[in-house]
């Protein structure tokens, strides 16, 4: 894959992460609103974003930095 390619994608994949991060905000601020308890189903789903977030943000930066750290 060209580099430009790549770093295009890699753009993408990094607005993909914000808005997963706002999503799993919003689902908190709903956990607070509605005084939930913090096992309930949103929290749950909070991390589950947030883990998507991360492996995304991890592609980002495979594709951005061309693959160069894959060690860490």
């Amino acid at each position: 894959m060209s580099g430009t390619r790549a770093g295009e994608l890699a753009g993408q994949l990094e607005s993909i992460a914000e808005r997963l991060a706002e999503l799993a905000l919003d689902c908190l601020r709903e956990v607070l609103e509605e005084g939930e308890s913090p096992d309930s189903h949103k929290v749950a789903e909070e991390r589950r974003i947030t883990r998507a977030r991360r492996s995304v943000e991890k592609a980002a930066h495979l594709l951005a930095d061309g693959g160069s750290s894959e060690g860490g």
